[in-house]
């Protein structure tokens, strides 16, 4: 297997005097769609955050295409290729579609040209963001506003993409249309760190998953092995 795209090693963060990660290990490969599952407090929204810079550790290691991250700010995060769709969307309301892609790429520098290539791309991946680009993204549906955030982290051409609540509150069509997207992105040769509370949907889309439990990976397999374990099927799929 190739040497891992993402490695972190002895991850601790938290806020104040509240520690949430206590020694975080685990390693998403380069061309893989990895998951990372567990219960609502397991701490993986704080994971997410801390390898996106918006929350400094506090000890370890975040290893990136062979340079260290741990306690770097969101930009050069961003600018070494992770980009970040944040649970809750955090679009901006008032700006339309279009604008808001393209604010996902204000970091880059390689030119109008790219820019509008991309662009183009993500309305192939997304037809009703094309159909949507002049409307305000505060008026769209849900489900049309993750693909709006999905894609705005799109935008930075990021080698690593980390989704958090990919399917929160949204009907089961609209979760099947974007992992069906995602799964194209990932045959182009995207990498994807996935948080799912829907540990049937993470199982389906993901290769590998990692189970989260009270600030600490307690379980890291293919996600096929999670999916027949007895353990796991009682714990997150509700079978006995």
């Amino acid at each position: 297997m190739a040497e891992p795209l993402l490695a972190v090693s002895g991850l601790r963060a938290g806020y104040g005097d509240v520690q949430v990660l206590w020694g975080v290990d685990f390693a998403v490969h380069p061309g893989e769609i990895a998951c990372l599952v567990g219960s609502n407090g397991a701490g993986k929204t704080t994971l997410l955050r801390a390898l996106s810079g918006l929350l400094p550790p506090s000890e370890g290691s975040i290893r990136f295409a062979g340079g260290e991250l741990a306690g770097a700010s969101p930009e050069r995060v961003l600018g070494a290729g992770i980009a970040h769709v944040p649970e809750g969307r955090r679009l901006f309301a008032a700006m339309s579609v279009r604008d808001n892609l393209l604010m996902g790429a204000y970091l880059r520098r390689d030119g109008a040209a790219a820019l509008a290539r991309d662009l183009e791309r993500i309305y192939e991946v997304f037809p009703i963001l094309a159909e949507r680009r002049a409307q305000d993204a505060g008026t769209l549906s849900g489900g049309e506003q993750q693909m709006c955030a999905v894609a705005r982290g799109l935008m930075s051409a990021p080698r690593l993409l980390l989704i958090d609540e990919l399917s929160l509150g949204l009907a089961p069509a609209v979760v099947d249309q974007l992992s069906d997207a995602l799964r194209a992105l990932n045959r182009e040769g995207l990498t994807l760190l996935v948080v799912e509370q829907d540990v049937a949907t993470a199982l389906e889309l993901a290769r590998d998953c990692h189970v989260m439990d009270s600030g600490r990976i307690t379980r890291s397999a293919p996600s096929e092995a999670l999916r027949n374990d007895p353990a796991i099927r009682e714990a997150y799929l509700g079978v006995i």
